[in-house]
């Protein structure tokens, strides 16, 4: 069986998801969306990775995606979290600067593990759930360093277009997340309940 590994990249999913006006679709259980695309036939989904960071100055979304992180951990995947930085910002009309926060990490991280487990032969085939096309290097260096392995890029919803340079082979559809939810209740292994579904994604 050829093994599967999957690179999330979490708020090019969660902004692609929030772009269906859906909040239900925001409990996605990871690892079961992962599942769905592998090629079961002779496949196995060895690992699910997760990466994102906190908006720690905003509590409701904190707490939401906290939650949800918990949630997702408990089902077996990794989450990898970099973090903000604040970033000079200007209006180029009236020449106005404030400070505005920007996400950092990211993208290096989910770029630094494909290549890190190419070469440590984690993974046969890699699930790289992203639109964004900065990754696009790590993709090119692991198709000529290791041609035996194969990314496989899958495009968050209603995001092909805007990111062709990434070679997307699928898109995930709204269908396919509403098949992939969380319960409202998530238990560890111990039946211990380590996270319950926020109000705003019932």
């Amino acid at each position: 069986m050829k093994r599967v590994v999957a690179y999330i990249d979490g708020f090019n999913l969660y902004h692609a998801i929030d772009g269906l006006h859906d909040d239900r679709l925001k409990w996605v259980d990871l690892w079961k969306l992962s599942h769905s695309i592998v090629r079961h036939d002779n496949e196995k989904l060895s690992g699910v990775n997760y990466f994102s960071a906190y908006a720690t100055w905003m509590p409701e979304k904190y707490e939401r995606h906290r939650a949800y992180v918990k949630a997702n951990q408990a089902m077996g995947v990794r989450a990898v979290l970099g973090n903000f930085k604040n970033k000079p910002a200007s209006c180029r009309s009236c020449g106005k600067q404030w400070m505005q926060r920007e996400e950092k990490e990211t993208d290096v991280n989910i770029a630094l593990a494909m290549v890190r487990d190419t070469f440590l032969d984690v993974f046969d085939r890699a699930l790289l759930i992203s639109a964004d096309t900065d990754l696009s290097p790590a993709i090119r260096m692991i198709e000529h360093h290791a041609p035996h392995k194969e990314v496989f890029a899958v495009s968050p919803p209603n995001r092909h277009n805007l990111s062709r340079g990434l070679k997307h082979k699928l898109e995930i559809t709204q269908g396919r997340i509403l098949k992939c939810l969380l319960p409202h209740e998530v238990r560890d292994m111990n039946g211990k309940i380590v996270a319950t579904i926020p109000d705003k994604y019932k």
